[in-house]
């Protein structure tokens, strides 16, 4: 598929901007979705506001829409009570309206945290079961077995982006982000990659940069043409030398600081 005119939600937040800045004509449109205020379209672009409950509105947003990348919903492990309306609900009003309305491709920001409980030391690809470390890990999860749902059912085709660590500024801040961090230009061309590949049908990718100490593998889906370019090792020297000590629950697993988040388990029972 040719993908020309694309809805980007959550588009005031922190990878939205990066992306609309990035993307900025390339497309014949760049439609801004978000709650949040969007400040002034550039040439190019269209803003609306639009909350993810509505699927009414989220219909409109998408008319004549070739590709969504959606970003909406909480980006933060959160209450249940805010996790399940946007990330949940919100979600499926999202693949929903995309069916309803005929896009061909919606690229989905999962994270890391879907697979946040498996140990840190085994590298893991896209074929791991997911292990999600929160409640918001748990949406991430949601929200790729929707994907894959639309993806087989509906034949929309879908990637899933299992997002690292994005940082505004632009650079990892402590040791377990030398392994999970992904670059702005490097968030830019994943998305760019999976809006602009012409023919697949589901991929799950990790977002993560050309790290020397990632454990994360994009092997499986190296046809999309990603190639990350920034390497966090370059910050290593710096972080390293504070000295600082990583949480000893968080230090055993891939998601990090989330797994000891009202941890009330035994590490020793998780394989």
């Amino acid at each position: 598929m040719q993908a020309n005119r694309i809805l980007i939600t959550g588009a005031a937040g922190q990878i939205g901007v990066a992306l609309r800045q990035g993307l900025r004509g390339s497309y014949a449109l760049l439609r801004l979705s978000d709650i949040a205020p969007l400040g002034d379209a550039a040439a190019g672009e269209e803003l609306v506001q639009c909350d993810l409950a509505d699927i009414a509105a989220l219909e409109r947003s998408m008319a004549g829409i070739d590709c969504v990348v959606h970003l909406g919903g909480v980006s933060v492990e959160d209450s249940w009570e805010k996790v399940l309306p946007a990330n949940i609900a919100g979600c499926y009003n999202v693949f929903e309206a995309a069916r309803r309305q005929g896009v061909g491709r919606v690229i989905f920001a999962s994270s890391n945290h879907a697979i946040g409980f498996h140990r840190r030391e085994r590298f893991i690809d896209d074929t791991v079961v997911p292990r999600p470390d929160t409640r918001y890990g748990v949406s991430k999860v949601f929200g790729e077995a929707v994907g894959r749902l639309y993806a087989d059912k509906h034949g929309l085709s879908v990637a899933c982006l299992r997002i690292g660590t994005f940082r505004n500024p632009d650079r990892p801040d402590n040791a377990r982000q030398l392994l999970t961090w992904i670059s702005h230009r490097d968030m830019v061309q994943l998305v760019r990659r999976c809006i602009d590949h012409p023919n697949y049908h589901f991929a799950v990718v990790y977002g993560v940069s050309n790290n020397l100490r990632s454990r994360w593998d994009n092997s499986n889906v190296r046809f999309l043409g990603y190639r990350p370019v920034d390497d966090s090792e370059v910050y290593a020297a710096e972080i390293l030398a504070r000295g600082e000590k990583e949480n000893e629950i968080a230090a055993q697993f891939h998601g990090g600081f989330y797994c000891p988040i009202e941890f009330s388990g035994n590490t020793d029972d998780i394989d």
